[in-house]
């Protein structure tokens, strides 16, 4: 999968208060690089725990459920791209499938 701003996800763990989920985050970008997702199954085979929500997004969670990812994936042109990283409270703050 090509991934699309991991500037963005970069960015979050070079907060000091976010420091604790730059392996974890550079772990799922690894994961994510060299995955061939095609289909959301395909995604939840590797991340059981993520969950697909409408418009294409799967809402990772990052450092033990610490942080939640939401990704928008392109499935036929194998593009994912970052919307979000935050805690839980600022995920609540969202509308996940539509950020």
């Amino acid at each position: 999968m090509r991934i699309i701003a991991r500037r963005t996800i970069k960015e979050f763990w070079e907060d000091p208060a976010y420091a604790d989920s730059e392996q974890a985050l550079k772990s799922w970008f690894a994961i994510a690089k060299s995955a061939k997702w095609a289909t959301p199954q395909d995604i939840k085979n590797q991340f059981a725990n993520a969950s697909i929500i409408g418009d294409k997004r799967v809402v990772f969670n990052i450092s033990g459920n610490k942080y939640r990812l939401i990704v928008k994936f392109n499935y036929p042109y194998r593009i994912g791209y970052i919307r979000f990283i935050g805690t839980h409270r600022q995920y609540d703050l969202i509308d996940a499938e539509s950020i």
